[in-house]
C-alpha cells in the first residue's frame, strides 16, 4: 500500500504509541503469568530495571535487539509482543512449543484440542471488568446468531431469590462463588449454544475460573480504565467514583491484578475508543475467524 506520492505510509505518532503501550501491556502480563519480578526479568535479559520500567508503562522505545533479549527472556517469540493479533503469554509459549515439536506430538495435541473444543460445545463466555461492554455486546451477539443470551448474575439471583448485593451481605463471598459454579454448571448442562456474559470477579475463584475455561469458548473484553470507568457512570452507577478520590487508581489496581488471568481467554477483543457498531462487528468477526459458533445449517 502507498500514498499518493507512490511511498509506503509511514506510521503515525498515535500509531508508534499504540504499540509502545501494547508492547508494555504484553510484557508487564507476560511477566505476571511466570510469576517473575521485574529485577529477574532484568537479570535474565540483561535490560535494566529502569528501562524494563518504561518499557512497561509504555514510554519506552526499545530497540529490536533489547526487545528480542526480553522476550526470549519471558519465553516468547517476538511476535507474541509486538503482533496486531493478541495471544496471551501463555498461549504465544504454547505455539511456540507446538511449532518445535515433532510430527506425532504435535498430532496429539491437536487430537487434544479437538476434544477440547467439543466439550465447549458452541457457548461462548465474555469476561472482562465491569463497562466493558459484556452485556450489550453479548447480546447483540446472541441475537445476530439466533442463541440464547444468559447473564450469569441474573441466574444467581434467579437462583438465590434476591439481588447479587443481598446474597453477598447476607452468604458472603462463598456463597456467591458457591451459586456461581452452580449456575455455571445449569448452563452447561442445559445449553449446547450460547453466549454467557459473567462478573469481572470470576477469576479470582481458580477452580471456577478453570472450569469456565474448559467449557466455555472464552473472549476477554477489555477497555482501558478510563472507559471502564466512565461506561459504568453512564449507566446511572456514580458510586464507584462516590467518597472516593482513590476509585480510578483502585481500577487500575484491579485491572492490572486480573489480567493475566483475563489474557487465559481464547480471544480478546478490545473496544477501546470503538463504536458499539464496530465492537459488534469485531465481535462477529472474532467469533466466524475462530469459529466458536458456526452457523447452523
Amino acid at each position: 500500500m502507498t500514498d499518493q506520492s507512490g511511498h509506503p505510509p509511514v506510521a503515525s505518532d498515535s500509531a508508534v504509541t499504540a504499540l509502545q503501550a501494547q508492547v508494555g501491556d504484553r510484557v508487564r502480563a507476560a511477566r505476571a503469568a511466570k510469576g517473575m519480578s521485574r529485577r529477574v526479568l532484568s537479570e535474565a535479559s540483561g535490560v535494566s530495571p529502569r528501562y524494563l520500567a518504561q518499557l512497561e508503562s509504555g514510554e519506552g522505545n526499545i530497540s529490536i535487539g533489547l526487545l528480542l533479549r526480553v522476550a526470549s527472556a519471558l519465553d516468547l517469540p517476538i511476535e507474541a509482543l509486538v503482533a496486531r493479533q493478541t495471544l496471551s503469554p501463555d498461549c504465544a509459549r504454547i505455539a511456540a512449543a507446538f511449532a518445535r515439536a515433532d510430527t506425532d506430538t504435535q498430532a496429539r495435541v491437536q487430537a487434544l484440542l479437538h476434544q477440547a473444543d467439543a466439550e465447549k460445545a458452541n457457548r461462548i463466555c465474555l469476561i472482562g471488568l465491569r463497562g466493558a461492554g459484556k452485556s450489550t455486546l453479548g447480546a447483540a451477539l446472541a441475537q445476530a446468531r439466533g442463541v440464547p443470551f444468559i447473564e450469569l448474575n441474573k441466574q444467581i439471583e434467579a437462583a438465590g431469590g434476591m439481588p447479587v448485593a443481598e446474597i453477598m451481605a447476607l452468604y458472603g463471598a462463598d456463597g456467591y462463588r458457591q451459586l456461581e459454579a452452580d449456575a455455571l454448571d445449569a448452563i452447561v448442562a442445559e445449553q449446547d449454544r450460547a453466549i454467557v456474559a459473567v462478573g469481572g470477579g470470576i477469576v479470582d475463584e481458580a477452580r471456577t475460573f478453570t472450569a469456565l475455561l474448559s467449557r466455555f469458548h472464552t473472549i476477554w473484553v477489555k477497555a482501558t480504565p478510563e472507559e471502564h470507568m466512565a461506561r459504568v457512570r453512564a449507566q446511572g452507577d456514580t458510586r464507584p467514583m462516590d467518597g472516593n478520590p482513590q476509585a480510578m487508581a483502585q481500577l487500575r489496581l484491579i485491572l492490572t491484578g486480573r489480567e493475566a488471568e483475563y489474557g487465559r481467554a481464547d480471544a480478546v477483543l478490545d473496544t477501546s475508543g470503538a463504536s458499539l457498531d464496530s465492537s459488534v462487528t469485531d465481535l462477529l468477526a472474532l467469533v466466524d475467524q475462530h469459529a466458536f459458533l458456526p452457523l447452523e445449517p
